[in-house]
């Protein structure tokens, strides 16, 4: 008779870090998603679409999010078990909240107003939660397959039609 060693579940994994509402902490907070992303030993795929996304919402958070002397921070929880990567960058702006769908078509050859359609094509869903006193945070949900898992369907914001919008 055979038995096989139960193997203990997959921790969850979490990593954050506040960083400075400039155009340098948007940049930095990329490469540490990418590195830590890196060090979890994530799928590719999900790396590569993960530093995408962390790059777009730091980026609001440095330019739309900033209050002058307050910091944004993003957070990254892993759970290899569940194959779902969070991403959430909070701000200190929770007056200026992110449309589910962009209210207007950014010009052809504008240089900015496609951050979130980057973000809804590539997270499998994402959106906002209020961060008491003032701030808000937006977070976005990737996910990968698992040994134990399927992707869930479950979407706050629907991806399908923003998904043919921007291929």
């Amino acid at each position: 008779m055979s038995t096989t060693t139960p193997q203990p579940p997959a921790a969850v994994r979490t990593f954050t870090q506040q960083l400075s509402s400039t155009r340098r902490g948007a940049r930095l907070a990329r490469l540490l998603a990418y590195e830590q992303l890196r060090t979890w030993q994530a799928p590719s795929d999900v790396t590569d679409r993960a530093e995408q996304i962390v790059a777009e919402l730091a980026a609001n958070a440095a330019l739309h999010g900033r209050v002058q002397g307050r910091d944004f921070r993003l957070s990254l929880t892993h759970d290899p078990a569940a194959g779902v990567l969070r991403i959430a960058v909070t701000d200190a702006r929770g007056d200026r909240l992110p449309s589910p769908v962009p209210d207007f078509a950014p010009p052809l050859h504008g240089e900015s107003g496609r951050g979130l359609l980057i973000v809804t094509a590539l997270a499998d869903r994402w959106g906002t939660e209020p961060y008491p006193p003032g701030g808000k945070t937006v977070w976005a949900e990737l996910s990968h397959q698992s040994a134990n898992t399927v992707p869930s369907a479950v979407t706050d914001h629907d991806d399908s039609a923003m998904r043919t919008a921007v291929s």
